[in-house]
């Protein structure tokens, strides 16, 4: 347990570290291009690993304080008293007994941080050290990873299961991860939708077709898709309707969140720009475009719920690699090296003003 930094700046020197991560890059950046392979990877793996999962467990953290009383309920012999999300339940069960609580959120911490980890070295090799950065780097990953643990366990083995090239292996990732997280639902929905039609010039008007209905018609939206199957899990219905126990109030959003929608157009600007402006026909991209095209057009369906920002994370976790994958991928610029760290310094300097300069 990491005890040296006092719980009330524990988020701060996260945010902090990996600011100077961010500038130490951009200088480097000035002299150098990608014929220089990058070495700050793996000690950025090591940092995000071990700081949270060594953090003290606290409230201070959210979730995580409720996740440890039900660990020590199994602990002290109750048995499993919720059938939601059962693998994850299962495996909060079966940790109890056999590890401390200390433990078994570093276990967790593995299990968020290390298949980013993977999917990284996967889709890039030997520049997966960019990816990792940028998607640690995003907006909410510090908070799924302290605070919504199961829904950010839950994502991370979305991401390895669409880096997979194996069919079967990705398949069955993709499946874990919506029996860790019943949200998971619609991306993993939107994964198998476009295995069967992959076309982005369909999605992206579904995207913008999504923002004057959701305008004029954000209530009927949301009470609609409250009233599917697809959101029987209370959790998934606490983001929509009214508020779920293991939700905290200080996570409400109420409203048109033109702010969230700028952010979320970044990454279809991206899209867009690569695909259709540059003629970028890569498979995997085009898949990823789609799947967070569809995912991000059902938030905004949503966007004036109660904890919109967390159903808009169902779609955010791959923003950065969306952002991030063609620099790596193909030459389009003179610059390119130059360009691509800009961005990731631009980046972070929205999580680190939402998180950092804007929450004092």
């Amino acid at each position: 347990m990491n005890t040296l930094i006092p719980l009330e700046y524990y988020s701060l020197v996260y945010f902090n570290v990996l600011f100077l991560v961010v500038i130490l890059l951009f200088l480097k950046s000035l002299k150098s291009d990608f014929s220089t392979k990058p070495t700050f990877g793996f000690i950025i793996f090591l940092f995000v690993l071990l700081y949270i999962g060594l953090r003290p467990i606290s409230f201070v953290f959210s979730d995580m304080g409720v996740y440890n009383l039900t660990f020590e309920k199994y602990q002290q012999g109750e048995p499993i008293f919720s059938e939601k999300d059962i693998f994850f339940e299962y495996f909060i069960f079966y940790s109890s007994k056999i590890m401390s609580a200390q433990m078994f959120f570093f276990v967790c911490a593995c299990l968020y941080v290390i298949p980013v980890y993977l999917a990284s070295k996967k889709i890039f090799k030997e520049y997966w050290e960019y990816c990792f950065l940028m998607l640690v780097i995003s907006l909410s990953f510090w908070a799924y990873g302290v605070n919504g643990i199961r829904n950010g366990i839950a994502t991370s083995f979305f991401l390895y299961g669409i880096s997979n090239e194996k069919k079967a292996v990705s398949i069955l990732f993709v499946v874990l991860s919506f029996f860790i997280h019943k949200s998971l639902v619609l991306p993993c929905f939107a994964f198998f939708a476009v295995t069967f039609y992959n076309k982005p010039e369909t999605y992206l008007k579904f995207w913008i077709l999504s923002i004057p209905a959701s305008v004029f018609l954000g209530d009927f939206f949301t009470n609609f898709f409250l009233g599917l199957g697809l959101v029987e899990n209370e959790r998934i219905s606490g983001y929509l309707g009214e508020l779920s126990d293991d939700l905290n109030a200080s996570d409400l959003k109420i409203g048109f969140r033109w702010d969230f929608l700028l952010y979320s157009a970044t990454g279809v600007f991206a899209g867009w720009y690569f695909i259709v402006k540059k003629k970028f026909e890569d498979e995997f991209y085009i898949k990823i475009f789609n799947v967070y095209l569809f995912s991000n057009a059902i938030w905004i369906l949503v966007i004036k719920a109660n904890f919109s920002n967390r159903f808009a994370y169902l779609s955010w976790f791959m923003l950065g690699l969306l952002i991030i994958y063609p620099f790596l991928k193909m030459k389009f610029f003179i610059n390119q090296h130059q360009i691509m760290v800009r961005i990731i310094f631009i980046y972070f300097m929205f999580t680190y003003l939402l998180n950092v300069i804007l929450s004092k």
